[in-house]
């Protein structure tokens, strides 16, 4: 091919991962699992990108460095569709839609103190995000469970998990095993016992302190999300304890009526959870306070996905690197389960919520419908079951 003709790929595939990903972002309601299922739909579904077992390696890598986990695995995706173009594509555009519309509904909290109308659209929307989760989850458990250690494994990571494990230490002791037993090539029954009473065993890593500070900078506000981006491993769900524990308990930044406000802006925003950061940056010092802490949370994904990316590929070639990858997986597989258990308690309130639920459940499996359109028909939904 001459150099002519690649550089047209290239830019055509560039223009195809800031269309999925502008979409995506304006579109992907629900948090990283949601996030995660809707990515798995339209690469590895839809538009063949990626093969479902590297669909898989790249949500073990993204799990596996600090930061935002479905902003990750987008910039991961962009980097192997288009290359280095497509990294930074990527990433951009699966926030920008966010970070747009988190910002003007942070000028009208702040100009009016409430968000109208958002608890119905969550009401509509959350049954439906569920549904997509767990079809996700069933077609990913296919690919991910090759062999009964590895169902064991995921069943002592979910139970690690619910007993208040820290995320991080499920993962890797989840891949360290699975590469422990493929160095054996072989793990009896009491082997697997001996994995679940020590993934329960380990305790929960401990917070880490800070002082006291007084009414916040821009640089304040930049140095704190960038040191969260650096150290947040986990669900965007992570990124409200840190939140909580820092801005509300040590330095009195934000109420805890704030907050929850952000959080449920988060929520009620397409595209990555950690755009509370912007709502929460807008409510410390305006518009400036909200683009320095959306851009200071993202920079470190895209510097570890530019250090882990290129690495990626080359781990399936080694049959222990490719053990520890699936530990990490199936490890991953199960968090996202707990994760889901605790979406469906807040989100399954009612006979109309667990009949959207079970409808777009059975559609998912028995259609090719894009999600999509089922988020917004559940948005619609939940808004005409609470205001008529």
């Amino acid at each position: 091919m001459s150099r002519k003709n690649s550089n047209n790929v290239n830019r055509a595939a560039t223009r195809e991962v800031a269309a999925l990903f502008l979409k995506l972002g304006a579109t992907a309601f629900g948090g990283p699992a949601a996030h995660l299922a809707l990515m798995e739909n339209e690469v590895v579904q839809r538009r063949g990108w990626v093969t479902r077992q590297e669909f898989l390696d790249l949500v073990a890598a993204s799990n596996l460095i600090p930061g935002p986990n479905s902003t990750e695995l987008a910039i991961h995706l962009g980097l192997r569709r288009a290359g280095w173009p497509g990294f930074a594509v990527a990433g951009a555009c699966f926030v920008l839609p966010s970070f747009l519309m988190v910002l003007f509904l942070s000028w009208v909290y702040v100009r009016w103190g409430n968000i109208p109308e958002a608890g119905s659209v969550l009401y509509g929307l959350k049954p439906v995000i569920i549904a997509i989760i767990v079809q996700a989850l069933y077609r990913l458990s296919r690919t991910a469970l090759k062999c009964p250690f590895l169902v064991v494994l995921a069943v002592a990571a979910a139970t690690a998990n619910f007993l208040g494990v820290n995320e991080i230490m499920v993962l890797f002791i989840a891949g360290l095993l699975s590469m422990t037993a493929k160095y054996f090539d072989r793990l009896k029954p009491p082997g697997y016992t001996a994995c679940l009473s020590f993934l329960g065993a380990i305790p929960a890593l401990p917070a880490a302190s800070a002082a006291s500070s007084a009414t916040p900078t821009l640089w304040a506000i930049g140095l704190f999300f960038l040191k969260v981006g650096s150290i947040l491993f986990g669900s965007g769900y992570v990124l409200l304890a840190f939140l909580k524990a820092d801005l509300v308990d040590r330095w009195h930044w934000l109420t805890e009526t704030q907050l929850l406000d952000a959080i449920a802006v988060g929520q009620i925003t397409p595209g990555p959870l950690f755009t509370t950061a912007t709502f929460v940056g807008y409510l410390l010092s305006g518009i400036p306070g909200g683009i320095v802490a959306t851009v200071a949370f993202s920079i470190p994904a895209f510097v570890f996905v530019a250090l882990s990316g290129p690495v990626v590929p080359r781990l399936r070639q080694s049959a222990l690197a490719g053990a520890f990858l699936d530990g990490v997986i199936v490890a991953s597989l199960a968090l996202m389960l707990v994760v889901t258990f605790y979406l469906s308690k807040a989100a399954l309130l009612d006979a109309t919520t667990l009949l959207l639920a079970a409808v777009s459940t059975v559609i998912l499996f028995a259609t090719k419908l894009n999600p999509s359109w089922l988020l917004l028909a559940g948005a619609v939904i939940g808004w005409l079951a609470r205001s008529f």
